[in-house]
């Protein structure tokens, strides 16, 4: 049996098998992590904390695992690094959880890994992206996401398959939209493209006018955002609107429901990089999607799916070194090729995902569609963007 296949029967036994269940005897299995449950990165922390819940679920209804009920022990850490810090140390010194799983974004994770690190915990990040944490000799840390640098290349190619010569890259000061920008330049350049500019914006920014007006004034064809503050991605659009200003391709480092929630119509035709889509074609997706959305009643975005099949990745990880002493999971994570309902997953010796790249949607008629790459595509993408003036006639 090929491990995706085996990972899709153990999903089937999580959601509706009652027959995988087996007696439960020992203390609960307690995982600790924080998620951004409040603060600015509460849009994606929620979901996410939400897939870790989902997943103890399915643990426990088909018997647990090593023999033990799994108990996740989150703490809102309020998007604040700091609070994440004190939050792991207490998971780890004071609450003595068995294992831990990471928080949310590369600037909670650079923030917490020296934690981790230092208690020789592995440390499954489901939602971190950025090459530099994966940089600086750390031994017990996994990358799930694809890398930070790809999450605009889609848009990018994109442009360059059509021949659009100016590009301009925006992004919020953090760790991840840092990185995301650097990629989205360097690939730029390597197609081609001219970048008009590369403008850094401090979060908590809400005025974007001035670069609005630059994007006019040198006439960008591609615009890329990238933010770890989803708001920002909503906010833009609106100031792109309200000043007219009209670009061929407008695309984001993260394409999440409640962009177009918040935007309804002006949400057409943008694009934006998902990690995660439930029309894919991973194992144990369709039962994964289901039990979402009856348990929270809502679909779930890939913020949901990355700690969902983080966990898996964990469950397997244990289940094949038989123990959860931390020398025997890394050696286990670092040889470990698979597929969770999240995507494929395969590290280097640094921890560092190789095998997974996301997905580029655009929204098409209040829907997201996968655009890019062509393998996976469920439809080409509407090029080139309508003036506002046009999609307000």
């Amino acid at each position: 049996m090929t491990r995706s296949v085996a990972l899709a029967f153990v999903l089937l036994c999580f959601a509706v098998l009652p027959a995988c269940e087996t007696e439960v005897e020992e203390a609960p299995l307690r995982i600790g992590a924080t998620m951004s449950e409040t603060g600015a990165y509460a849009t994606q922390g929620v979901p996410a904390r939400n897939g870790y819940l989902l997943c103890q679920d399915h643990v426990n209804a088909r018997g647990g695992l090593l023999g033990r009920e799994v108990e996740f022990v989150i703490h809102d850490d309020a998007s604040d690094p700091d609070t994440a810090i004190r939050l792991y140390e207490q998971l780890i010194e004071e609450e003595q959880v068995d294992a831990v799983m990471g928080p949310y974004g590369s600037t909670l994770t650079e923030a917490v890994a020296p934690v981790t690190e230092r208690h020789r915990m592995v440390h499954i990040s489901p939602l971190a992206a950025t090459t530099s944490i994966w940089e600086q000799g750390r031994e017990y840390l996994f990358m799930v996401l694809p890398p930070a640098e790809l999450f605009l290349a889609g848009l990018i190619e994109m442009g360059a398959e059509r021949d659009l010569e100016v590009a301009a890259v925006i992004n919020e000061d953090q760790l991840f939209p840092e990185a995301a920008a650097r990629g989205a330049v360097e690939l730029a350049g390597e197609r081609g493209m001219e970048v008009a500019f590369h403008a850094t914006y401090a979060s908590g920014t809400e005025d974007f006018g001035h670069i609005l007006a630059e994007v006019e004034d040198t006439a960008v064809q591609v615009l890329a955002m990238a933010a770890s503050a989803l708001d920002d991605f909503v906010t833009v659009t609106r100031q792109m609107e309200a000043a007219d200003v009209n670009v061929q391709m407008f695309g984001t480092s993260g394409a999440v429901s409640e962009y177009q929630e918040a935007l309804g119509p002006l949400a057409e035709y943008t694009y934006g990089l998902s990690a995660w889509e439930p029309g894919l074609p991973h194992p144990g997706i369709d039962e994964f999607v289901d039990a979402y959305q009856d348990t929270f009643g809502q679909a779930p975005s890939f913020h949901a799916a990355g700690a969902y099949g983080s966990c898996q990745l964990f469950v397997e990880a244990a289940e094949e070194a038989g123990t959860l002493e931390s020398e025997a999971l890394r050696d286990v994570l670092l040889q470990l090729e698979t597929t969770t309902i999240f995507g494929d997953y395969a590290v280097d010796h640094r921890g560092y995902q190789t095998a997974n790249q996301g997905v580029f949607v655009q929204w098409q008629d209040g829907e997201k569609v996968v655009v890019w790459p062509e393998d996976v595509a469920q439809a080409d993408p509407r090029f080139p963007t309508p003036t506002w003036s046009e999609r307000n006639d």
